[in-house]
């Protein structure tokens, strides 16, 4: 059942703040990641160790001069539709959220699964995504 919108308006803007693009559907992901370009995918919840690491982590990651062409969202247990989808095209990986998926168009290239975000501090979560970009991105920020 998912929660109050109230309640997870600000993890949701926390996000979006920064230009990261919110996915509620099945199609709005699909669209997406339609084009052959990379995109990080950040599997948002409301637990404590999205607060403390994968949300700020994320936004720390995106300051790097390498990234990603495309920043998306989805939130677990709110956009049930679009998470399912997003976690479809990370099959070969188990299900966990926080999470997040580095995209080459619509193939899975890098996970950075839950129980690697948890305990963890932000600059070492954003160290992490960062040197997938390096890997796999070759997008340059303005």
């Amino acid at each position: 059942m998912p929660y109050p919108e109230e309640l997870v308006a600000p993890m949701r803007k926390e996000l979006t703040d920064q230009g990261i693009t919110e996915l509620k559907s099945a199609t709005e992901v699909e669209d997406f990641l339609g084009s052959e370009e990379t995109s990080l995918v950040i599997i948002n919840s409301v637990c404590g160790c999205a607060a403390g690491g994968a949300r700020p982590g994320a936004t720390l990651s995106i300051q790097a001069e390498t990234r990603p062409d495309r920043l998306g969202t989805v939130f677990a247990g709110q956009d049930v539709e679009a998470t399912q989808k997003v976690r479809e095209l990370c099959s070969q990986v188990p299900p966990s959220s926080p999470s997040m998926a580095l995209f080459k168009g619509k193939e899975l290239v890098w996970f950075l699964p839950r129980h690697m975000i948890e305990g963890r501090d932000p600059q070492s979560i954003a160290f992490d995504l960062v040197q997938a970009y390096e890997e796999h991105c070759s997008s340059k920020a303005n």
